[in-house]
């Protein structure tokens, strides 16, 4: 049988959600209470994976196993196997074709500022102390949506064939001293919600005018680009798949 599940982590202690040899993972975590589950040794394969730092409030994986579990026993048997930073929020059976990688049509991520000269202990959010003008940051948020060559938007190690990503939305919204940039696309490359970050707030500085975001895209030098954000205001908030998938939409 093919089950899927919803994961929840705080990412801050793990090195990604990608196994690694000699560093902690969300992959190795999970995988792990899942095989304590089944008796048996169970791989998983995920929607995005995340780099280290970064948070997931919906990550999707799917995995196989001939084992007898019911979805619930699945998600409670794994959760009282995992770590306190990671939960398994919903598990269900999914046809035997279904990817989470590959059914996936639209990913989207949410990144968190704090805006304001004192100091923030809120351990998911970037603090800013300048003052940030969102106007300047959402007019330059306008040259993002659509397809795009997002070479100027991605880390120098990207292994990624193509840059070419579909962004279908990206919008931005203050909240008191919090800042909140969401986008969506059907796929990201390696940091690209971190450098968009990274530019708008430099626009919203006052530091860059919102036309920087057009040249950078034309330019596809990510040289030319701004800082790349901190891992930690980012979460990877929503997978979204058809229908006909049965995958729930936990969070908007």
């Amino acid at each position: 049988m093919r089950y899927a599940a919803i994961i929840e982590y705080d990412g801050a202690p793990f090195s990604g959600w990608q196994r690694q040899p000699e560093a902690p993972s969300v992959q190795a975590a999970v995988e792990t209470a899942l095989s304590r589950v089944a008796d048996q040794d169970i791989a998983t394969v995920c929607a995005g994976r995340t780099d280290a730092g970064v948070h997931a409030m919906a990550q999707v994986v799917h995995f196989d196993s001939a084992t007898g579990r019911t979805p619930r026993s699945w998600m409670l048997g794994a959760n009282s196997n995992l770590p306190a930073t990671v939960s398994v929020t919903w598990a269900g059976e999914v046809a035997e074709d279904f990817s989470a990688r590959f059914s996936a049509i639209e990913r989207s991520y949410r990144y968190r500022i704090i805006n304001r000269s004192s100091r923030s202990v809120d351990p998911r959010a970037w603090c800013i102390p300048r003052r940030l003008e969102v106007e300047r940051m959402r007019a330059a948020a306008t040259a993002f949506p659509g397809e795009r060559d997002f070479s100027a938007f991605r880390a120098a190690d990207c292994q990624a064939n193509t840059a070419s990503r579909f962004v279908s939305a990206l919008e931005i919204d203050r909240y008191g001293d919090e800042i909140v940039i969401r986008v969506s696309a059907n796929a990201f490359l390696k940091n690209m919600v971190r450098i968009i970050t990274g530019v708008l707030v430099e626009i919203g500085s006052g530091a860059r005018e919102p036309a920087w975001v057009s040249e950078l895209l034309a330019s596809g030098d990510r040289t030319r680009g701004g800082v790349t954000a901190p891992a930690q205001g980012l979460s990877l908030v929503q997978v979204r798949y058809p229908s006909q998938c049965g995958i729930p939409l936990l969070r908007t």
